[in-house]
């Protein structure tokens, strides 16, 4: 982003001009090539539109590059990230996602140093081959997995956490990564850009009208968002609205309203409705992955599964499997 000084309002940045803003970019050890979308657009407007327009420019330009470096607005990059984690399969390249909390032009801004350094990940190789095989966020010095990332904070620089993965390299004096903890592909690289936007997200809380989510007619999936390991009120209209929901073929997915941790049906009793419906666990996953795996693999015709077995899956390291 970058600051309108007559509306004071940020707007959608001008990716062409990038070497004029960072001439350090003209220092680095790799060559860069700039590719700005037609209508850049601030990240609140950002779907699975726009989704399918990065994975298919990626996926017809994967052999000319060894790396692919996406600037991103904040406030949906952790949505981007997973729905490209899905849609870019068994990926021998990263794919780094960065961005900033100050626009580009600001004195204090942190765009520099998040887009150097992440110029840096995306180049990354040893024995000519690239260290990094997946989709990840680099932020205020961390690179995070993209479908584990979540944005915590509007103020601070170091906006981006993941919870319930650990960091996949840090920057400091030394570029560092953990191989230990890096996804590996399973085959060869493919593009699969199905998306199904017939998913619908609840948060519930206490005193919700719960029976209002049978008024919602187009929903095929619903992530529930639940409280802690995945608690819901334990009465009679509870299990009557989700058992009608799953009698129209609904899919239910179950995942926590806290940040770290993860669903465990069973621990509390007012957990044990999601088993006798069918609810599936959504485990430790980020409601941005969540929601984009859901689409993604909701009536998808290259799978020949059903979707609880693939929600269930690890695809591509957005959930702790042991859980």
């Amino acid at each position: 982003m970058e600051k309108d000084y007559e509306t004071g309002s940020l707007v959608p940045f001008d990716f062409s001009t990038i070497f004029k803003r960072i001439p350090e970019m003209n220092l680095l050890e790799c060559e860069v090539s700039v590719h700005p979308f037609e209508n850049p657009v601030d990240s609140s407007d950002m779907g699975p539109h726009e989704w399918r327009m990065i994975a298919d420019w990626i996926y017809k330009n994967y052999d000319n590059f060894d790396g692919f470096l996406i600037l991103h607005g904040t406030d949906t990059m952790s949505y981007t990230a997973s729905a490209l984690s899905f849609m870019l399969k068994n990926l021998g390249k990263p794919v780094i996602l960065t961005g900033s909390q100050l626009p580009i032009g600001d004195l204090r801004t942190d765009a520099k140093e998040n887009l150097l350094t992440s110029l840096y990940y995306a180049s990354l190789y040893e024995n000519d081959e690239a260290v990094i095989k997946e989709v990840a966020v680099y932020f205020e010095y961390k690179l995070l997995r993209g479908n584990r990332s979540l944005k915590y904070s509007a103020e601070f620089f170091d906006a981006y956490q993941s919870p319930n993965y650990p960091i996949l390299g840090q920057s400091g004096v030394h570029l560092n990564v953990d191989k230990n903890v890096l996804w590996k592909p399973k085959g060869k690289f493919e593009l699969d850009n199905y998306l199904n936007e017939n998913v619908l997200f609840c948060r519930i809380f206490p005193g919700m009208n719960f029976e209002s989510l049978l008024e919602i007619k187009t929903a095929e999936a619903i992530i529930l968002q639940v409280f802690g390991s995945g608690t819901i009120f334990n009465n009679e209209k509870t299990q009557t609205v989700l058992q009608e929901l799953r009698n129209r073929g609904v899919e239910v997915v179950v995942i926590s309203q806290c940040i770290s941790g993860g669903i465990s049906f069973g621990k509390y009793i007012n957990s044990n409705i999601f088993t006798k419906i069918g609810a599936i666990s959504g485990k430790d996953m980020t409601a941005e992955s969540a929601i984009t795996k859901a689409m993604h693999i909701l009536k998808n015709p290259k799978y020949n599964r059903n979707f609880s077995e693939l929600f269930s899956e690890n695809i591509c390291g957005e959930m702790t499997e042991d859980l």
